[in-house]
């Protein structure tokens, strides 16, 4: 019996030294650039591979200098700090900040770029202002660019008299920098809100990207959407505050609005913990009809279909005023 107690520990403790080696490769690859970084992974990796053959070979001396090592890396990976002062791209040089005075909303740096092409736009960052007791209601937007399991989510503040609010949560890439969902794990880029006009944020995944984008009206009543938007707004303000890392798992596009959402209890019925759909975004939809937060009397896969709005989209001009409006057209409300 203390023989296989000490073979299942020697197991368990195998599996964590192969885990922090293979996280502290990626770490080392990522953060450290070219030949040194992969020289360095390789070192890393050498080392714990030794330190998990000391761990059956008796010989405590490589598991216990492994573990130093990675104590050390730890160490600098916590000393590594997110920043608001790089050399941004364009579309993320500003983040939004939002003023509130009773039920009125001021948000400075709005993004309301129109879109040509991805590398062709014109610029135009405003300052807005909208009435809270003028909400109605919230949609949202998961746009498909790669398959069905990822998407990227846009949330969507509907108001009477005004365009809507939209805000975006993405990677805030510097100039020169490329995505990669493996670099998101090891504190490469920073989070970025964006609070937009429809027209550019809707826009440029519609028309200068092409992606599939598909729209759901939530069941959310407008003194519910006005908790979360003020939810986003007091995130907003402390990102703007405080800057924050991107994470591909933990802190992503869908993961920090599940947080926001649950945090005001719309009355949706959230499961516990984290639903693998919210991290795999493409199955969202799925969750979100689950969890009451989208028509009940309709079958998910016509919902899907109906909520496909990127071809009549194209047809709109993005200079079109009705813009919001007409990419509305024969979406399913949020009630029958």
């Amino acid at each position: 019996m203390n023989r296989l107690l000490l073979v299942l520990l020697q197991l368990l403790l195998t599996i964590v030294v192969l885990g922090a080696t293979a996280w502290g490769a990626g770490l080392l690859i990522f953060r450290l650039s070219g030949t040194i970084g992969i020289a360095a992974a390789i070192g890393f990796g050498i080392a714990g591979i030794a330190g998990a053959i000391g761990l059956w070979s008796g010989a405590p001396r490589l598991p216990l200098s492994f573990a130093v090592l990675f104590v050390g890396l730890l160490g600098w990976w916590s000393s590594l700090l997110p920043s608001h002062d790089r050399d941004w791209i364009p579309e993320l040089a500003r983040l939004p900040q939002i003023a509130r005075e009773g039920d009125r909303l001021t948000v400075a740096n709005l993004r309301n770029f129109r879109w040509r092409t991805e590398a062709d736009y014109d610029q135009r960052w405003e300052t807005r202002s909208y009435d809270l007791t003028k909400i109605e209601g919230a949609d949202l937007f998961l746009s498909y660019w790669s398959g069905e399991a990822i998407a990227h989510l846009l949330v969507s503040f509907t108001f009477k008299e005004s365009p809507p609010l939209t805000f975006s949560i993405e990677v805030r890439r510097e100039k020169g920098e490329e995505w990669s969902s493996l670099a998101g794990f090891f504190r490469v880029y920073e989070m970025a809100y964006v609070a937009a006009d429809e027209r550019d944020i809707v826009g440029l995944r519609t028309h200068a990207r092409g992606e599939d984008v598909r729209m759901f009206r939530l069941r959310i009543s407008p003194e519910q959407s006005r908790e979360v938007l003020l939810a986003y707004v007091a995130d907003v303000n402390r990102l703007a505050a405080q800057p924050r890392w991107y994470n591909t798992i933990f802190t992503n596009c869908t993961t920090v609005v599940y947080r926001l959402v649950g945090s005001v209890a719309p009355g949706w019925s959230f499961t516990l913990p984290l639903d693998p759909r919210v991290v795999l975004s493409g199955y969202l939809p799925g969750y979100l009809k689950d969890i009451g937060a989208v028509r009940q009397d309709l079958p998910l896969g016509e919902l899907i279909r109906l909520g496909r709005i990127s071809e009549r989209a194209r047809t709109i001009s993005l200079d079109d005023p009705d813009f919001s409006r007409l990419i509305r057209e024969g979406v399913p409300s949020a009630q029958p």
